[in-house]
């Protein structure tokens, strides 16, 4: 009789599924597995509100490994240490072949309590390093954990000299791939007179820079409007400097909406202007949509792996207004200009393609495995 050959187990180790870039990045990967035949786990600490959440795919099934109220006591070391036996235990139970985690401690977790098992961790820094381990604590513990897992996944190569040589040498850069609701024709038509940006609406953002380079843009180009989409604790000072700046009625926040890609696709211009990124899936996005882009030039490099300056897109220092607003004029005044920068941009959605960057995310774990 020939033997059945068992399905690999993975599990996916993340904070939570809150609606964010490295949440969206993992339940992508987390569905990819699962239609590849893999049995697929997402392992979370924490659970919001479920219109707050991504969703998993069927067949993905979810564990908490947050302490409940009657494991929970009133010492945080004992509370620390009582988290990283569930989660042991928790690997002891499941028996995944491989743990993929990300985010700051969440690595640190995952490297400790795979320890002693036979399951492989693999850890991933997705956003700004220097953010995610922001003191010299938190660095000296990922120099020294990092090379003790089984494999270590960046996001550019301008964040791995952050780390020590021994995890620079283990480390590979795989990218995200895009998300597919963005794979489509660029639009062609005449483009709408607004610019367009998406992200939370928080200080690293840095939103305002943006509405001042608008108002101070607004004269030479009245009949053009900027909308932010998204939501964050900044957003009524945002709307006060609108009104203080005389741009009120041509500046529009609507929250958070479905459908990005087609509320921006006709846009004239999209901005990014944020002092620290990862790779951020906003700029992959409008990139891919085929829109004139500019964007900061974030410390991790993130922006200057998707984008060559004056080839798809314009590359600015982060918190440079005078910077933005020469950029802004330049492609508001040469539409021409503005589409060749678009169309190149448009060509990332070959680039990063989910089923090539997919492939190449499980081709690392398979050599990992075996």
């Amino acid at each position: 009789m020939k033997k059945v050959e068992k399905k690999k187990y993975l599990c996916f180790y993340i904070g939570s599924l809150h609606k964010g870039g490295a949440e969206r990045v993992f339940v992508n990967l987390a569905e990819y597995f699962h239609k590849k035949g893999y049995r697929v786990t997402m392992v979370t600490q924490y659970q919001f509100q479920p219109e707050e959440e991504y969703v998993l795919p069927e067949g993905v099934r979810r564990i908490l490994s947050d302490l409940t109220e009657e494991e929970l006591s009133n010492s945080r070391i004992i509370n620390f240490w009582r988290r990283v036996c569930k989660l042991h235990r928790i690997w002891k139970r499941e028996k995944p072949n491989l743990v993929l985690s990300c985010i700051g401690k969440n690595n640190f977790m995952t490297v400790v309590t795979t320890m002693f098992t036979r399951t492989r961790a693999v850890v991933s820094v997705v956003g700004e390093a220097r953010e995610e381990y922001p003191n010299r604590l938190m660095r000296m513990l990922a120099n020294l954990l990092f090379p003790l897992a089984s494999g270590v996944i960046l996001q550019t190569e301008r964040s791995r000299y952050f780390f020590h040589k021994r995890v620079q040498r283990r480390a590979v850069i795989l990218p995200n791939s895009l998300n597919p609701d963005f794979i489509r024709p660029r639009y062609e038509g005449q483009r709408e007179k607004r610019i367009v940006s998406v992200g939370r609406m928080d200080a690293n953002k840095n939103h305002e820079m943006m509405i001042r380079a608008f108002a101070s843009l607004a004269s030479r180009y009245p009949e053009y409007t900027l909308t932010i989409y998204g939501d964050g604790e900044l957003r009524d000072s945002l709307e006060q400097l609108a009104e203080e700046l005389g741009v009120a009625d041509r500046i529009f926040l609507p929250g958070v909406i479905p459908d990005v890609a087609k509320k921006i696709e006709k846009a004239a211009l999209f901005l990014l202007t944020s002092y620290s990124e990862g790779v951020s899936n906003a700029l992959i996005e409008a990139l891919a949509t085929g829109l004139p882009v500019i964007s900061t030039d974030v410390p991790s490099g993130g922006t200057a792996e998707l984008m060559t300056d004056e080839v798809n897109g314009l590359i600015i220092p982060p918190g440079d207004g005078q910077a933005l607003e020469k950029a802004m004029d330049r492609l508001l005044g040469d539409p021409a200009y503005a589409d060749r920068l678009g169309i190149e941009a448009a060509k990332i959605q070959k680039r990063l393609a989910p089923e090539r960057v997919n492939a190449l995310w499980q081709a690392y774990f398979e050599r990992i495995m075996a």
